[in-house]
């Protein structure tokens, strides 16, 4: 059986690594890495590379007559022993240069800038509208993508249509809101409100439009316990806010103005964040995570 080494390392995001296997696939390794405000922490979530693949690949399945994607397989001979169930073999694509954000709900950057302008990415939103409002209609909110260690930038439909050309950037809008719109359903049916989502794109040699990446984790999501959701207010989550939360606090001890690297996790946040890993996964999928590949 092929070992990691096998496969030369060709690209490292914050939480992922992508290795080649041959000329069209790609191995898609997704480590325990957390990230908050920009910073890799040096404490890991244990289990969390494995949620994020489990989750990813049941959203795959689940969406695939909505959009094709770029998963070939999470059970393969090529999967190294010790990255599976944390790894993917995926196609590859030409990634476009956009993160492409649907939104449901106003929370986040959103928030921040529907105060300053009234508006979201451009779209303008009602009056009147508080942290965590439900939105008339799921928006296409883009981003631009930014180096490892710098800020998205959210822009309009505009710069994205001058970027990869009118014609595609439709292409990725209509396909982003059809996945949030069949998502948002299903997590509403598992008590669980999916406020907003980034998903990325990429295309194959014929011009096909092709989902890449992760999709609908914890890591690219919000997803709020629709039980104690209130809008005015902001909502408790299965995502990394729970360390971002504590990063802020004064137990932590960090100043996020100094633009210091943040300090070491303790034992209790690290357990608390993964049970919100696994619950989410196991809440959104009907699936117990014990059962997934490992």
């Amino acid at each position: 059986m092929a070992t990691l080494a096998d496969y030369p390392k060709i690209a490292a995001g914050k939480v992922r690594e992508l290795h080649a296997i041959d000329d069209e696939h790609l191995l898609l390794v997704a480590s325990d890495r957390i990230s908050a405000y920009d910073f890799v922490l040096d404490t890991p979530i244990p289990d969390k590379g494995r949620v994020l693949t489990a989750m990813s690949v049941f959203w795959f399945e689940l969406l695939a007559d909505l959009v094709p994607n770029h998963l070939v397989s999470a059970d393969d001979n090529r999967i190294p022993a010790e990255v599976r169930g944390r790894a993917l073999v995926v196609r590859r694509l030409s990634m476009l240069p956009v993160e492409a954000v649907a939104r449901g709900y106003l929370a986040g950057s959103g928030t921040a800038d529907y105060q300053r302008t009234g508006a979201v990415c451009g779209i303008a939103l009602p009056e009147g509208l508080v942290e965590g409002s439900r939105l008339p209609e799921p928006i296409f909110t883009p981003a631009t993508k930014a180096a490892l260690g710098e800020h998205d930038e959210n822009v309009d439909f505009a710069a994205v249509a001058a970027e990869i050309g009118p014609d595609l950037a439709e292409r990725v809008r209509d396909r982003t809101l059809a996945l949030y719109t069949r998502a948002a359903a299903h997590a509403h049916e598992r008590g669980v409100i999916l406020a907003d989502t980034k998903v990325e794109f990429g295309t194959l040699a014929d011009g096909t439009v092709v989902l890449g990446d992760e999709v609908l984790t914890p890591d690219s999501s919000r997803y709020w316990p629709a039980e104690t959701y209130a809008p005015g207010r902001a909502q408790a989550s299965f995502d990394k806010q729970y360390v971002r939360d504590w990063l802020t606090s004064p137990a932590s001890g960090w100043d996020r103005a100094a633009d210091t690297p943040p300090p070491p996790l303790p034992e209790d946040v690290v357990a608390a964040t993964r049970a919100r890993y696994v619950q989410a996964y196991e809440q959104v999928t009907g699936r117990k995570f014990a059962d997934w590949i490992g």
